[in-house]
């Protein structure tokens, strides 16, 4: 009898006490309750907590999409007033030949992007987990691109990419002539190559946090089984890393869809239109032809073509099916 009783006062849950915060003046919680660990009942904020962030997106993210998305439907020029022209701009997008390469293009950067900092952030994020000597330092330095901006990456690049007095010019042998943004091939390696230097440290702080969060338990049970630091990392890292991949390649897909100001400091679209994405042609469009119709026309598909491959990937990865709250579970 006293066992029962001992463990029915264990599974009861403790009441809430009255208090200032969150509870009304019976000891009744005022937002929507919930249930925590070990059945204690947890208050749930308002919805008057998320309204100065839902006013925030709204102004600053739904009110211009919509603008946008009016404005592909007209014609403009910026000097006079808009005028309604139907579906003329999104017709002459289709039959734009330079418009369909650029989206390729687009798409080309994209996945070499994913497909070369996806595995060096991995490798260094989990590397930057660990308790190696001297790894705050070095780590320090490996993240000192995200210090900088775009901008001066790109100033700083082309600089050393200068065929005359950069690099290439000192290193003949390897460089050739030295004129790397002079191909298509060249010009498109060096933009890779930029972007892998400039954004593989941001996902690496994410498989940093990633792989700190994977319970200790797991690496244990693996080195009992015989299994050495590899086949850990093959076996337990990168499943349990699964959230953080597909959360890390949707930002690469939608960061790589609108990079602009990389190719317009470094190759400003050439040679020719070798390397005229469609970022950069919506801003040709816009700010050299003064076409602002169809340069909203492209804005608004470049917003399409990033959320419906977001969700394909979500749902192809089963990321939105994940009830876990901890990494790969």
């Amino acid at each position: 009898m006293a066992d029962t009783a001992d463990m029915a006062a264990l599974t009861d849950p403790v009441p809430v006490k009255s208090g200032r915060t969150g509870a009304g003046p019976r000891g009744r919680v005022r937002s929507a309750p919930g249930r925590g660990p070990a059945g204690h009942t947890v208050a749930r904020p308002g919805l008057l907590w998320a309204l100065p962030a839902a006013l925030f997106f709204a102004l600053f993210a739904m009110v211009p999409l919509v603008l946008v998305a009016v404005l592909s439907f007209a014609e403009w020029n910026g000097l006079a007033a808009p005028g309604f022209a139907g579906f003329d701009n999104w017709t002459a997008l289709v039959h734009d030949p330079v418009m369909m390469k650029s989206l390729w293009l687009s798409l080309l950067l994209t996945v070499l992007g994913v497909v070369t900092q996806t595995p060096l952030a991995i490798l260094l994020g989990v590397w930057a987990a660990g308790r190696q000597r001297n790894r705050a330092v070095l780590s320090a330095i490996f993240f000192v691109p995200l210090l900088l901006s775009a901008t001066a990456i790109s100033v700083l690049w082309r600089a050393l990419l200068d065929p005359n007095f950069g690099v290439p010019a000192e290193a003949k042998w390897l460089f050739g002539d030295g004129n790397l943004l002079g191909t298509r091939t060249g010009a498109i390696c060096v933009l890779v190559a930029v972007a892998t230097w400039q954004f593989t440290p941001f996902h690496a702080l994410i498989y940093q946090g990633a792989a700190r969060a994977v319970p200790r338990v797991l690496y244990q049970a693996a080195a009992i089984d015989g299994a050495g630091r590899v086949r850990q990392f093959l076996h337990v890292t990168l499943p349990q890393l699964r959230n953080s991949v597909v959360t890390s390649v949707i930002l690469m897909v939608v960061g790589g869809l609108t990079t602009f100001d990389t190719v317009l400091i470094l190759t400003q679209g050439g040679p020719g239109t070798d390397t005229s994405i469609s970022a950069y042609y919506m801003y040709q469009k816009g700010f050299r032809e003064f076409d602002f119709g169809q340069s909203a026309a492209i804005a608004l598909l470049l917003v399409v073509v990033a959320t419906v491959i977001s969700l394909i990937m979500v749902r192809l990865s089963g990321y939105d099916k994940m009830a876990g709250t901890k990494e790969g579970m």
